[in-house]
């Protein structure tokens, strides 16, 4: 009987030991050390408000842990289970949210001061495609030899890039001029930054059809 009984405490001693020292992992059995937590048990079910080291208890006469899961609650939330399968269940839920977390990334578009205006329409669809998938576009306009002397005239191509997507991105930065290039960058706009506009945009509608009603008709 005292033979078993050493066994399970040897058992139980190697189980505490091969407890990870990672700060972020929770803790279990003797590393819980606070007066009362609330216990519930390998089924889920609420077995109330106990001492931590009867909690222990139970948990090794079936052979599991005390699992500290809620560390923040007032008492503490324990539950009775296997540490190890625990573990590996929080560990494959944040592989699964990173794995789903979409990656930002920032697309290029380069134009230049006179480019096409069917260029531009094709430049234009692939920015919007781009904010669409979530990502950040840089616009560069490059300029060449004498086109730096008329600045005012040669930026009037990013002017237009602003007003032609206030309706579903923003401009997140813009540089001054850096050597032979201006740089914008581009970002899709917020869920309330587009339910701003739609909302703008539905009162400019109301108001040109109120102007249209309100037209006086020719005298015939």
């Amino acid at each position: 009987m005292s033979g078993g009984s050493t066994n399970n405490n040897s058992n139980n001693f190697r189980r505490d030991r091969e407890a990870p020292v990672d700060k972020d992992a929770p803790r279990m059995n003797e590393q819980i050390r606070v007066p009362e937590v609330r216990v519930i048990d390998q089924d889920g079910e609420m077995l109330g408000v106990m001492n931590p080291r009867e909690a222990i208890q139970m948990a090794r006469e079936i052979g599991l842990d005390l699992i500290e899961i809620s560390p923040g609650a007032t008492p503490p939330v324990c539950k009775i289970g296997d540490y190890g399968k625990y573990r590996y269940e929080i560990q494959k839920k944040k592989n699964e949210a990173k794995k789903n977390q979409k990656t930002v990334e920032i697309k290029e578009l380069k134009l230049r001061p006179n480019i096409d205006p069917h260029d531009y329409e094709i430049k234009m669809r692939s920015l919007k495609k781009f904010i669409e998938e979530g990502n950040k576009v840089k616009i560069t306009l490059r300029f060449r030899g004498r086109e730096m002397a008329n600045m005012a005239v040669n930026t009037r191509i990013l002017e237009k890039v602003r007003g032609d997507i206030v309706d579903y991105a923003k401009i997140e930065h813009a540089s001054g001029l850096e050597g032979r290039q201006m740089n914008m960058i581009i970002a899709p706009l917020t869920k309330q930054e587009r339910e701003k506009v739609a909302l703008a945009q539905s009162g400019r509608d109301a108001g040109m059809a109120v102007k249209t009603i309100e037209q006086p008709v020719a005298a015939e």
